[in-house]
């Protein structure tokens, strides 16, 4: 059994990581941590674990030794006190942002802030599997996802795999979000979203998830707005490109299947006929997938591509599970494979 500890585990981030690690067959949960309540049982803040678990909460200064330490901190906490936490655990993941970027430049401009310890950017896998799957078998260190950054990442990453989408070209992404997104930090030292349901999450501009997609599709002409719907779970990208060279809806469809062939945890939904014809994220509540269609003005030559998640799963705590497994070589879908909810 791999002992698993959670730190700032009282937000929505840990208690999405202990609905899936309390049932993962190879995990134990060790320790999780929240400041404000340490000594009281996890079910209070995440009341849909009653029963499930008697696990209750420690503060950060009683951690133990364990297999793999995951960081459920605000951007920021993680980064300062890493050396600390590689003295707890051979191999960690944070879900926070302070491991995403490779160039520490890219903290001060999109973070307002220098990295306090940029000599372990390099040290980090980005923690998008469909990118980055080699180098995260056996990896010791590993970043989270931006969930904005994660839909449209998806969205493109058959564009650019292809050649399809280059360099310069044109790019826009207009990412809808649930409640879920938006959120602030409570005085336990985690993340947690507003609970209240107030949506917070907007941005049309100068979003920093756009750091993120230029880094890791090659891509410079990046545009990235964020806006809130009425979802308390859910991202939808819906990702504007103007390629150079003209394609055709087969040379489109050739793209997608050659990307997303054999991948556990996308789907390409483009059907002709019935109601749910292209992504939505409302039928992935509570799972690991990725829904990716496209479509094509032949007229203009502009490709939309389009890819739903769970903004709180595929975009945070069930991509860093789906990490975790490749990290311990265990079956990359081990407690990842419930099926959305319909209607949800």
């Amino acid at each position: 059994m791999t002992r698993v500890s959670i730190v700032g585990a009282s937000g929505y981030v840990g208690g999405e990581l202990l609905r899936l690690l309390l049932r993962h067959p190879q995990v134990s949960i060790h320790q999780v941590t929240s400041e404000r309540l340490a000594g009281k049982p996890v079910s209070g803040p995440h009341p849909h674990l009653r029963g499930v678990t008697d696990l209750t909460f420690t503060s950060q200064s009683q951690l133990e030794a364990c297999d793999v330490l995951i960081l459920a901190l605000p951007h920021g906490s993680a980064a300062k006190r890493i050396a600390e936490y590689a003295q707890l655990a051979p191999k960690i993941i944070d879900c926070s942002a302070d491991f995403r970027l490779r160039n520490p430049a890219d903290y001060d401009q999109w973070y307002g802030e220098a990295h306090p310890n940029p000599q372990w950017l390099d040290r980090f896998v980005y923690g998008l599997p469909e990118l980055n799957r080699e180098a995260l078998r056996g990896a010791n260190y590993v970043s989270g996802v931006g969930c904005n950054a994660t839909a449209t990442n998806l969205a493109l990453l058959p564009l650019v795999k292809a050649g399809i989408i280059t360099g310069n070209d044109v790019v826009i992404s207009d990412v809808k979000v649930g409640s879920s997104e938006g959120g602030a930090q409570g005085n336990d030292g985690s993340h947690h979203p507003e609970r209240s349901g107030v949506v917070r999450s907007f941005a049309p501009t100068g979003h920093r998830h756009t750091a993120e997609i230029v880094q890791a599709t090659g891509l410079s002409n990046v545009h990235l707005s964020i806006t809130s719907v009425e979802l308390v779970r859910g991202a939808v990208a819906t990702v504007h490109c103007l390629p150079s060279q003209a394609v055709d809806e087969k040379t489109l469809w050739r793209a997608y299947r050659a990307c997303y062939r054999g991948e556990p945890f996308v789907r390409i939904v483009r059907e002709r006929t019935g109601f749910h014809r292209l992504p939505e994220p409302k039928l992935l509540g509570g799972t690991n997938l990725a829904d990716v269609g496209f479509d094509l003005d032949e007229q203009s030559g502009r490709i939309v591509s389009i890819c739903a998640i769970d903004n709180l799963m595929k975009g945070a705590a069930g991509s860093a599970v789906q990490c975790l497994n490749l990290m311990c070589d265990y079956p990359e879908t081990t407690a990842l494979e419930m099926i959305g909810l319909h209607p949800y």
